[in-house]
């Protein structure tokens, strides 16, 4: 076994790399990029090496400085992980050619699979099925056309150099073949530069079933069973499964022995996987299965391969790369439950999953049995713009389907994220899709469900913001009695008087309504508070009025001990993918962040935020003379300076955030005795803007 890997990625899967290379004994090498300076892939390895700017092509993929890097660390074995140049037949003779092992396929097994044509040709000589089209190298726009109607639409037009969906186009009628070759082209050349395509018969309710297969340097292959992708948007992997659904043990070991040829039809050494697509309008079936593409590197979707073998693939990539024999023969590998994963990217379904990047204020992933997360990010942690979004992968096993997919919604409603937008609600949807648990699905499930699929429970989300606002109340109230408190204990203040006291004016059974301006998403809605004999209410937007028991009554005296519903804990929640008048228990987390609060429940989150804090002092809550930013922002004006008389509501500063200005005024009548504010300084919440002396103002 090697002493030393260095891994050339970043992300979650240098993360699950360095894991598995550690509890071998290997000492872990990390690089990083100018964009990933303290990531969590450079805090879990032994030793990190910096290799350049944000930008991919002057870093990670980058040959130079990586091959610089392992030989200044004396890496013994280089782990490409996949993406950037995992499938990069240079770099496996860079490394080869330093010294170093590629932890990979040899260089000519990468290039004999690199083209989509070639690799076609090849593997009808191998005898494996392929699908019906033309992979020739006759380009031009009529012969294309004339192959296309002789095929019979509908076809796929497919980038030779292609990958990730980029380059392809369907076409179901002849008289749109031209416009859509020509645009297939154009993305082709502009991702690979290579403008090359292939035409293959569109399969009608496509499945996407792929098989993991193992090969050593001693010639043994065989392969780990399948896994089922469908589950796709423009092409690209959503959740994954295995066993596919619907797989008998004959098909696999049919689909498994095509795999199997595929990978010796190229003298293949390591982990890959051989991608199939199958007729899913009858179910799987012998001969409903053709060759798209061998991934000549580890999947993203590994794992679930992982749970219902109870391997560990990273260690078998690493012992079969330093000489190894393959440990298990192909009748030895069984296959026990089912594993689903689902894909957390950082990137916001309600916007077109436009992709979502900052820092992550809190990251709280599940846990429970059955669960596997692999993750390259903590609270704290920023995820930068440059790379692909994807912060992790929750993993979920269980001896059934049915319970695998149960535990994985149920992983997904404890997902706890604030910050960048993720698409955990989106995956929820899907994994209790009843279409999708019953099996009935293939690649187009996703588009044709999309509407319901990013459906928002109205009921979710006001009850959401309205325990948001409660709680975000409740902190301005404590905030406001401890100054009040702590001004108590100064010799010069007498005359304080308890905010929460039973004689404030409120009586005990008496109803009192506030109406606030809140932003929910930087939108400007309306919140009502209600205490009444029963507790607070809060009502959304002037819909019926939900129980906010986070809200302490001005009637309790101050006296109620703060409630558990402000922190971590389980609330009812009303959603999709259930029957009239059930429910579920949902993790809610409130985590306070810039000018207000994010509610993040069923792995959504939502920020709420007061839209003018100093309403609250119009109704009784006590003040303490001190201006502070409500939000973090940039101070646009000042209007006042020290030894100025100033009367409740004066403006003190105008404040610029959330793209809109926000006027804070002065709490109490008094002596402005400190301006900290600066017009065009930039301020964090809860900084001290400016003090009132209400002594002085009474002489």
């Amino acid at each position: 076994m090697f002493a030393s890997v260095l891994i050339a990625n970043r992300g979650e899967i240098a993360v699950r790399i360095a894991r598995t290379a550690a509890r071998l004994g290997m000492r872990t090498i990390a690089v990083y990029s100018e964009a990933d300076v303290g990531a969590l892939h450079t805090r879990v390895c032994d030793e990190a090496v910096p290799i350049g700017p944000a930008p991919p092509l002057e870093s990670y993929l980058a040959i130079d400085r990586l091959i610089d890097a392992a030989r200044r660390t004396g890496a013994q074995c280089v782990h490409p992980g996949y993406g950037f140049l995992s499938e990069n037949a240079q770099f496996a003779e860079a490394c080869a050619k330093a010294g170093v092992v590629f932890v990979g396929p040899p260089p000519a097994a990468i290039r004999a699979m690199a083209l989509k044509d070639h690799a076609k040709a090849l593997m009808e000589r191998a005898h494996v099925p392929v699908v019906p089209g033309y992979h020739g190298g006759q380009q031009t726009a009529a012969f294309l056309k004339r192959k296309a109607y002789e095929i019979g639409y509908p076809v796929l037009i497919k980038a030779v150099a292609g990958g990730g969906g980029r380059g392809m186009r369907r076409v179901d009628k002849h008289a749109e073949f031209e416009e859509a070759l020509g645009a297939a082209q154009r993305e082709a050349m502009a991702a690979f530069g290579d403008a090359r395509v292939l035409i293959e018969k569109y399969v009608e309710a496509p499945r996407h079933v792929e098989i993991q297969v193992f090969a050593d340097h001693q010639g043994n292959v065989i392969h780990l069973g399948e896994r089922d992708c469908s589950l796709q948007r423009r092409h690209q992997k959503v959740m994954e499964e295995a066993p596919a659904p619907g797989m008998t043990a004959a098909l696999r070991a049919e689909m498994g022995a095509a795999a199997v040829a595929a990978a010796r039809a190229v003298g293949y050494v390591g982990a890959g996987t051989v991608e199939f697509i199958a007729d899913g309008s009858e179910g799987l079936r012998s001969g409903g299965f053709w060759f798209m593409e061998m991934n000549t590197r580890l999947q993203v979707e590994h794992p679930v391969t992982e749970a219902i073998t109870g391997l560990d693939l990273v260690e078998w990539q690493l012992r079969i790369a330093a000489g190894e024999e393959l440990p298990l023969r192909q009748a030895d590998v069984s296959l026990k439950g089912h594993a689903v994963e689902a894909r957390i990217y950082a990137e916001d379904p309600a916007r077109s999953f436009l992709p979502s990047s900052g820092r992550i204020a809190v990251f709280e992933p599940p846990a429970g049995e059955g669960i596997r997360v692999d993750t390259g990010f903590a609270s704290g942690d920023a995820v930068p713009a440059d790379y692909d979004p994807m912060i992790a992968k929750i993993i979920a096993w269980a001896p059934t389907r049915a319970d695998a997919l149960a535990r994985l919604a149920a992983a997904l409603r404890d997902l706890v994220v604030a910050g960048p937008r993720v698409n955990a609600p989106f995956l929820l949807m899907l994994a209790e899709h009843p279409e999708f648990r019953a099996g009935r699905f293939d690649t187009g499930f996703i588009d044709r469900h999309l509407d319901e699929l990013l459906h928002a429970d109205p009921y979710e989300e006001a009850l959401a913001i309205a325990r948001a606002v409660a709680f975000l109340i409740d902190r301005e109230r404590r905030r406001i009695v401890e100054a009040e408190r702590q001004a108590r204990k100064s010799p010069s203040h007498d005359g304080w008087r308890d905010p929460w006291s039973e004689d404030d004016g409120f009586t005990l059974g008496s109803a009192r309504t506030i109406v606030l301006d809140i932003l929910v998403d930087g939108a400007a809605r309306q919140a009502t508070v209600t205490w009444g004999a029963e507790g607070a209410q809060v009502a959304i937007d002037g819909a019926p009025p939900q129980s906010a028991p986070s809200l302490p009554s001005p009637a309790t005296g101050g006296r109620q001990r703060r409630p558990a519903s402000i922190l971590p804990s389980p609330a009812r929640w009303g959603g999709s993918g259930r029957g009239p008048g059930e429910s579920r228990e949902a993790h809610v987390r409130i985590v306070e962040a810039a000018g207000g609060a994010t509610v993040v429940a069923g792995g959504r989150q939502i920020h709420v935020a007061l839209r003018r804090l100093d309403v609250l002092d119009a109704y009784d809550f006590g003040v303490d003379g001190v201006v502070r930013a409500p939000m973090n922002g940039k101070i646009v004006a000042t209007f006042v300076e020290p030894g100025q008389r100033v009367q409740k509501g004066a403006r003190i500063a105008l404040m610029e955030a959330m793209k809109m200005e926000h006027s804070l005024t002065a709490p109490i009548d008094g002596i402005v005795t400190e301006v900290a504010a600066v017009a065009g300084a930039q301020a964090v919440e809860g900084a001290v803007l400016a003090r009132i002396d209400p002594e002085r103002a009474n002489g």
